[in-house]
């Protein structure tokens, strides 16, 4: 039986080779987010997961995006 992805929002923050950082979310488990957007972003990118709290402003925002369960998305900066 295959494990589910869960239904949270993960934040990610990646850091690509030349040590821009990006800001990730997933629609996973905590321990599946990192792998989950590993597989989305360059080759010898580096992730991690931030533990962070969403505002009811930012679950709403997230929400919005449709994301399906082991969905991931880059978050553009303001």
């Amino acid at each position: 039986m295959a494990e589910s992805f869960g239904n949270s929002f993960i934040v990610v923050e990646v850091t690509a080779d030349d040590g821009e950082t990006q800001i990730w979310i997933a629609l996973a488990k905590p321990s599946q987010a990192e792998t989950l957007v590993l597989a989305a972003v360059p080759e010898g990118s580096t992730a991690e997961v931030l533990n962070v709290a969403l505002t009811p402003n930012q679950q709403r925002m997230f929400e919005e995006l449709n994301l399906e369960p082991g969905d991931v998305r880059r978050l553009d900066r303001a």
